[in-house]
C-alpha cells in the first residue's frame, strides 16, 4: 500500500514504513504525517504484523525532519498544537519498532529515529537537533528521550549547540544500537526485524511495554508491572510453547 510520499508493505510479520520523498531529504509534509499515523495504526491492529521497520527512500537521507515550508502553512498556533506529531505516532506503536537510519537524520528526523526501540545506522549517517538554531525547541520528543539514551549532559550539548554528529559519536554516545557499511544496512536491519518478529508476539509486546515503563515509574512500580506483563504471557499458555522448545532442544519460532 503506497501513499503519496509514503509507501507500505507487510512480509512475513514486519511490516516496512518507507519515507518516499528522496528529493527532499524524506521531509515530512503533513499529508505525509497523517499517512505515518495511519498506518501505525495498521501495525497495532493487524495480527499479522509483529515488528515495524521504518526507513528512507534513497541514498541520501533517512529523514531531514518536518518539511519547513509545510511548518508556514498552519493558519493559527493552535492548528500547528494540534498537528499530527509522526514521531509520536511511530513511539506509540505497541509493538517492536526498527529504524534504518543512513545520510542525514535531522530535527523531526532524528526524533523519529528516537521514537523507535532499536536504530541501525548505516556509516553515511549524520545526526543533528539544529530547531534552536532556528528560533525553536523540537516537538516530537528529543528533549525528552534523548537525555535518556545518551544523559543530560551530552544530551544539552546536541540540543543547546545544534551541532551535527557522524554515525561514530552517535554509536559511542547510545544514539544508535548497530553501526554497519551502507552496503550492509538493509540487510543487517532486515535481519533484525525477522529475528524479533520470530518470537512469540505477546512476550514481544510485553518485553517493550515492560522496558517503557522503566522511563516513567519508580523501581518498585515497574518491577510490579513487569511481573504482571509476565504473568500475562503466562496467562494465554503461549509459555508452553517455549517449554516445549527447550525441552525438545530448539527455538519456539513464535508458535502460539
Amino acid at each position: 500500500m503506497t501513499t503519496r510520499h509514503i509507501g507500505f508493505t507487510i512480509e512475513d510479520g514486519v511490516a516496512t514504513l518507507t519515507l518516499d520523498r528522496p528529493e527532499k531529504h524524506n521531509a515530512v509534509t503533513p499529508e505525509m504525517a497523517a499517512a505515518i499515523e495511519r498506518h501505525c495504526a495498521t501495525v497495532d491492529r493487524d495480527d499479522a504484523v509483529r515488528v515495524l521497520l521504518v526507513e528512507g527512500a534513497g541514498e541520501r537521507a533517512f529523514c531531514a525532519g518536518t518539511d519547513l515550508n509545510a511548518l508556514a502553512q498552519y493558519p493559527s498556533t493552535w492548528k500547528f498544537r494540534n498537528r499530527i506529531e509522526y514521531s509520536t505516532a511511530v513511539r506509540n506503536v505497541r509493538k517492536p519498532v526498527v529504524a534504518a537510519l543512513k545520510g542525514w537524520v535531522m530535527g523531526g528526523g532524528c526524533e523519529l529515529a528516537l521514537a523507535a526501540d532499536i536504530r541501525v545506522a548505516a556509516a553515511s549517517t549524520r545526526c543533528g537537533f539544529p530547531e534552536v538554531t532556528r528560533g525553536w525547541v523540537g516537538g516530537g520528543g528529543a528533549s525528552q528521550l534523548l537525555p535518556r539514551l545518551v544523559g543530560y549532559g551530552q544530551a544539552m550539548r546536541l540540543l543547546l549547540t545544534g551541532e551535527t554528529i557522524d554515525a561514530d559519536e552517535a554509536f559511542r554516545l547510545g544514539i544508535v544500537e548497530i553501526l554497519v557499511a551502507d552496503a550492509e544496512l538493509d540487510a543487517r536491519a532486515r535481519a533484525l526485524c525477522r529475528q524479533i518478529a520470530g518470537h512469540n508476539p505477546i512476550a514481544a509486546e510485553a518485553v517493550k511495554a515492560a522496558v517503557r515503563a522503566a522511563l516513567s515509574t519508580p523501581l518498585d512500580a515497574g518491577l510490579r508491572y513487569e511481573n504482571e506483563m509476565n504473568t500475562l504471557c503466562f496467562a494465554g499458555g503461549d509459555h508452553l510453547a517455549g517449554i516445549r522448545a527447550f525441552q525438545e532442544r530448539r527455538h519456539a519460532d513464535g508458535e502460539r
